[in-house]
């Protein structure tokens, strides 16, 4: 009775610690020769420092990813109270989100607590979009001044997908979740080892520990009803086998009789080792930016990451332009020389999540399947979240949670 577990990104890695917790013989497979898909670090030679292949600002509205920390002992580092700091690159306004403890938004009536240049009424657009139907985008459901500074920023942070295509209610349904419950709900949390640290290698770890077999360099071919289908080998299920495969959506396609959410978008990220430890306004080691190509950016010792979502119109482009491009706007942050662009390593994600339009999301699966035995995961399924790491985690425990239960039948 073994469950194979195809995916060692966070899907697959949740959902085997989830059945080896369990006590369930798995075993997983992985295409690469490592675990963390989209989420893993990795030592750059060039900047000789660990970096991110990209960059995550955890909150603490995350309940199945703190679960999954607590099962593997992994560590994040919190920065309390909840505070996110923004700076406007064309007027060089500043401001400080502060949102206040308990759901009543008072910290709206605030002007050190709100969005620079906006009113309380400018708010109601959070509700528009938490109530929005199925078929209305972001843009349609948010207007005025806040459309630019936070509705967008936020579209693009939590969607990657730009307002005049993201689906209103999926960046409703985080906004609810956090922003309208309070400040104990929006507490940044960050890995100041890198996510391999924090989100990987202890998986890996808790995985050997409980006797679940790892094998690497293991390419999915194909998919049968009763066997799964490797480069150099055909696994048969054994009828108390079962399979979950925790694999891009693009990948399931080629595999599954159905239709699947096939549009992606990209995510392009920059690493620039600098000569000191930069300070960001705000007093945080993070910073949004609006008004400029740049949209986020990172402090991790002395290499400021820079994170730019919805990045197809930039991910064609030269990393030589894309990281003079970047640096232009970190200087005007930093007060730096613009034209002396320091060691940097760019990194083009072309198909970093699902475009998460109406038409798509409407195409997410469940992750139950036609075939008995097979199961789907990854944050691509239809969690009501979008493609993040708490949609990745949450997918992972649903697909064990229905193995476990279909196993327990007998």
């Amino acid at each position: 009775m073994t469950v194979h577990v195809v995916g060692a990104g966070l899907a697959g890695l949740a959902a085997s610690v989830r059945l080896a917790k369990a006590g369930r013989t798995v075993v997983l497979h992985e295409a690469a020769g490592h675990a963390g898909g989209r989420c893993r670090s990795f030592l750059d030679a060039n900047l000789d420092r660990v970096i991110d292949n990209g960059t995550h600002l955890i909150l603490s509205a995350n309940p199945c990813l703190f679960a999954y920390l607590d099962a593997i002992g992994g560590r994040l580092v919190e920065h309390a109270p909840a505070q996110f700091p923004f700076f406007d690159l064309r007027s060089g306004a500043f401001w400080t989100i502060r949102p206040n403890a308990g759901p009543i938004p008072w910290w709206i009536f605030s002007p050190t607590r709100r969005v620079a240049g906006t009113k309380p009424g400018d708010y109601l657009g959070g509700h528009r979009l938490v109530n929005a139907p199925r078929h209305a985008t972001v843009a349609e459901r948010t207007k005025g001044p806040l459309a630019d500074r936070l509705w967008k920023p936020l579209a693009e942070a939590v969607l990657n997908t730009s307002p005049a295509e993201g689906q209103a209610r999926l960046l409703g349904a985080v906004i609810a979740r956090t922003l309208m419950k309070g400040e104990r709900h929006c507490r940044p949390y960050s890995a100041p080892d890198g996510l391999s640290a924090a989100l990987v290698e202890p998986a890996l770890e808790t995985l050997s520990e409980a006797g679940a077999e790892l094998r690497f360099q293991r390419r999915l071919i194909g998919v049968e009803a009763q066997a799964l289908i490797f480069e150099n080998e055909r696994l048969a299920l054994g009828f108390d086998d079962r399979a979950i495969l925790a694999l891009p959506s693009w990948v399931m396609a080629g595999f599954l009789p159905m239709k699947l959410p096939a549009a992606t978008r990209a995510i392009v990220n920059a690493h620039f080792r600098l000569d000191r430890v930069p300070h960001l306004p705000g007093d945080r080691p993070y910073l949004g930016l609006v008004g400029g190509a740049a949209q986020w950016l990172a402090q991790r010792g002395d290499v400021l990451s820079v994170t730019v979502s919805a990045a197809d119109a930039l991910v064609g482009q030269s990393n030589d332009a894309i990281a003079t491009t970047l640096w232009r706007d970190c200087a005007r942050v930093l007060g730096r020389d613009p034209l002396a662009v320091p060691p940097v390593r760019v990194l083009k994600e072309r198909r970093a999540t699902l475009a998460h339009t109406p038409a798509q999301e409407a195409l997410r699966p469940k992750a139950a399947t036609q075939f008995p035995r097979l199961v789907l995961a990854g944050d691509w399924t239809a969690t009501g979240l979008p493609s993040t790491l708490e949609g990745a985690v949450q997918s992972g425990f649903t697909a064990a949670d229905l193995v476990l239960a279909d196993l327990a039948k007998g």
